[in-house]
């Protein structure tokens, strides 16, 4: 973060610079604009701020939550009106550069008004705006007993975010309301400490599914990214999470797999422990998972990261029919609609939201359930993926 400061103040500067023209011609008067750059400066120093507090505590994560969705609400909105100026700065060029026309700089402000109010929707109340996402995915090798069994997945929790037990429940009655055969639970359920989930035990306990509910651990269950006593105190909050995860009913897979039949028929749900590229610790042993399983097995694997996929699983001895993971919560921001997919974090994961294949290999990312960092979603919704499985040739449907 400290590397990418230095560019992330010059893309705010000149970005602010090109809406600061929007708004003097706009007023036609640079009177009480001062106000403008005196909210800038705040931001950057609390920008800073979060730099140099102890990494980890309580008041940094107090202070990402404020900093994050205050710079959102003001950076975005600005950055979307600059392409309008632009242009008419192009158009000015070949005219020997006369004043801002006063309809362009309205239109930029308009832009930017109706953006304020989208991430500001964001911010208030998008954390909780859950959607149902439905997949329908067919395979010639799917046992009969299986024709039309149904998945719900959930992921990246990030209990240590939530304030509003109301907008939990919500999300909670629309995993229940799908009434699917297995509930599957991809990692990260809290934010750094086990004790983060004592308050949400109740809530997540009343999850049902009749074949069973399974989970798997994140890059953040591991309790990695905060300061310890010592290494007892971190083994010690490992262990506590792994009981959580019994207390609310789920089955944590580290590194094995499970059968789940059906008429003498059955099915194979694999579990392992987190494995990440670009500096994230790789624990989780597809090897050691898979040892036992039979060479005409149907596999289903729950890998939190989705870097795995490409990594690991796709080279793997064993084929891996469907694949599920999280972690990239869409980066909280972006365009999902009408079937338009973009968030920045696409730059950073080839497979980053919904549904990729390969060669009759399906990965699934969902978008999470939950938020870190900024206390909020913007255009990238929470998120729970109904996933129906059908005997027939390799296809996908939308439902």
């Amino acid at each position: 973060m400290a590397k990418r400061l230095p560019l992330i103040i010059l893309l705010w500067f000149c970005t602010d610079l090109y809406f600061y023209q929007a708004l003097h011609t706009f007023t036609g008067s640079a009177h009480n604009l001062w106000v403008y750059w005196v909210i800038d400066l705040v931001l950057m120093a609390g920008l800073a701020a979060v730099i140099f507090v102890r990494r980890g505590s309580q008041v940094q994560q107090r202070l990402i939550t404020w900093v994050m969705g205050l710079m959102l609400l003001a950076f975005i909105p600005r950055l979307f009106s600059v392409p309008v100026l632009l242009i008419e700065d192009f158009s000015r060029l070949f005219r020997g550069f006369p004043p801002r026309q006063l309809w362009v700089s309205e239109l930029a402000l308009s832009i930017s008004a109706i953006l304020f109010l989208v991430v500001l929707f964001g911010i208030t109340r998008g954390r909780h705006f859950y959607r149902l996402r439905r997949e329908i995915l067919w395979f010639p090798d799917l046992p009969e007993a299986f024709d039309g069994f149904t998945i719900t997945q959930i992921t990246d929790v990030h209990s240590g975010s939530f304030t509003n037990a109301a907008g939990v429940q919500k999300g909670l009655d629309l995993v229940n309301e799908q009434q699917s055969d297995v509930i599957l639970f991809t990692g990260d359920l809290v934010n750094n400490r086990a004790s983060e989930m004592d308050q949400w035990i109740p809530a997540f306990a009343g999850l049902k599914a009749p074949m069973g509910k399974f989970s798997i651990l994140g890059n953040h269950d591991y309790g990695d990214y905060i300061q310890w006593e010592n290494a007892g105190a971190k083994l010690a909050n490992l262990n506590r999470l792994k009981q959580v995860h019994s207390e609310i009913g789920f089955r944590l897979l580290l590194d094995e797999a499970v059968t789940l039949k059906k008429d003498d028929q059955s099915i194979v749900l694999i579990g392992v422990e987190n494995w990440g590229k670009g500096g994230f610790h790789q624990y989780g042993d597809l090897k050691k998972a898979t040892a036992h399983i039979s060479g005409d097995a149907f596999r289903i694997l729950m890998s939190h990261d989705p870097s795995h996929w490409e990594g690991v699983t796709l080279q793997h001895e064993q084929r891996i029919h469907l694949t599920l993971s999280g972690h990239t919560h869409g980066m909280q921001f972006g365009i999902d609609f009408l079937g338009f997919k973009w968030s920045p974090i696409q730059y950073v994961y080839k497979q980053w939201a919904g549904l990729y294949q390969d060669a009759g290999r399906y990965l699934y990312v969902n978008r999470g359930f939950g938020f870190l960092g900024l206390k909020g979603r913007i255009g990238m919704w929470p998120e729970v993926a109904a996933i129906t499985l059908k005997r027939g040739a390799f296809s996908r449907a939308r439902d």
